[in-house]
């Protein structure tokens, strides 16, 4: 049973801790910060939150203590040498179709840590991070100190290996417009899954490329995006070029794993080999940001609609959380709890989260909504806290 919640806000680190039947907040931590992503590492309990300094660019801090004192962790830095092709965001006239001129490199700086990941217990030092504008990093020594995985970095479908020259191949990785607030429109990694049987299989998502794995510890990357449909381009079922919104996966059957997509709920039983789209629009699911599996059951998982586009809102003006018990044959809505009426809280990719019976997620609004019964009744945490970016029960 999981007795602490940590959001990321836009205003810094707050924690919850059950006590007895009621969950308290804490003051916040990193106060006036934005907070990207925080998370408890499950193999010792340690907290993490990726802050997103205004003046001082991407931090990592790290608390041993449950959160009573942080410690401020190595950056995350590109090195040396590191470029990528410049992307721009698409205009109204923008023609996907047209030929592109030629490409525009740009020396890599880290943007935003977009999300942390942690290995098994196998490997008690290891972490990762997924950055705008795209890069894998990984770290053997607890954050201590972090390299770049360029295998990733240097795919075949970015490019090649533009360490050594100029691209020898065509870039499909799109921008992302979470990257906008940066000042830019490149791709950024935001999902990354490791396979409790093998740390050495290991998915990640990007925004916009798709779905990648290795098998081999990440010296090796293919594309999983066969199946995946994005309406916007050219070709729906392009081999790159995809949306995952988000990714996750099932821990005791990590072959079922799940994707809130920009265009639609996709679900795959195979570890990503191939995907099938279950969204229902008439059930309000199809799009949204974040996506959440249950731990033991890999046909469950639920969402948070959305509507889509500039119209970024609740779905109707009403907060529902949807669940699939039949691996999206079939959703069941639920309202209790949330509020019904003249609702515009948006819920980011990182702001849901499931352990047990419990489920929270946070809105942009300052919303923070508890589920003890899987997500059948809602009670409401508190309605004047930062946008929240991340949830994540530790």
């Amino acid at each position: 049973m999981a007795n602490m919640i940590l959001l990321g806000t836009r205003k810094g680190t707050l924690l919850f801790d059950r006590t007895h039947s009621a969950w308290r907040p804490r003051a916040i931590l990193h106060e006036g910060i934005p907070v990207c992503y925080a998370a408890s590492d499950p193999r010792d309990g340690t907290l993490w939150a990726s802050l997103d300094h205004g003046h001082w660019g991407p931090k990592l801090s790290r608390s041993s203590d449950g959160g009573r004192s942080w410690k401020e962790m190595a950056s995350v830095k590109y090195p040396q040498g590191a470029r990528y092709i410049v992307k721009y965001l698409p205009t109204p006239d923008f023609d996907p179709a047209s030929p592109a001129g030629q490409p525009e490199y740009r020396d890599a700086t880290v943007f935003k840590i977009w999300t942390l990941a942690f290995a098994g217990a196998d490997q008690p030092g290891r972490m990762y991070a997924g950055t705008i504008p795209g890069g894998l990093f990984v770290s053997d020594d607890g954050g201590e100190s972090w390299e770049l995985n360029r295998p990733l970095w240097n795919h075949a479908s970015r490019g090649g290996d533009l360490f050594g020259g100029d691209a020898t191949s065509e870039n499909h990785w799109q921008g992302t417009p979470a990257s906008i607030d940066y000042g830019v429109f490149e791709p950024g990694i935001h999902s990354i899954i490791v396979d409790p049987r093998n740390p050495d299989h290991i998915h990640v998502a990007a925004s916009s490329a798709g779905v990648i794995e290795t098998n081999d510890g990440g010296r090796t990357w293919k594309g999983c995006n066969n199946g995946m449909l994005m309406d916007y381009l050219p070709n729906p079922a392009a081999e790159w070029g995809h949306d995952p919104h988000c990714i996750t996966g099932c821990r005791k059957q990590p072959d079922h794993l799940w994707q809130q997509n920009h265009c639609g709920v996709f679900y795959s039983e195979d570890g990503a080999q191939t995907w099938k789209k279950v969204s229902m629009p008439d059930a309000g699911v199809h799009f949204g940001f974040p996506i959440a599996v249950d731990e033991h059951d890999g046909r469950t998982a639920w969402v948070v609609p959305a509507r889509a586009d500039s119209e970024r809102m609740a779905l109707g003006g009403a907060l529902s959380v949807v669940r699939t018990t039949d691996g999206g044959n079939s959703w069941q809505s639920f309202r209790d709890g949330l509020p019904q009426k003249h609702a515009y809280d948006i819920v980011l990719r990182h702001a849901l989260d499931v352990a047990g019976e419990c489920l929270c997620f946070g809105s942009t609004t300052g919303n923070v909504y508890l589920s003890e019964d899987r997500g059948e009744t809602w009670l409401c945490l508190g309605n004047n806290f930062p946008p929240v970016y991340s949830v994540r029960f530790g």
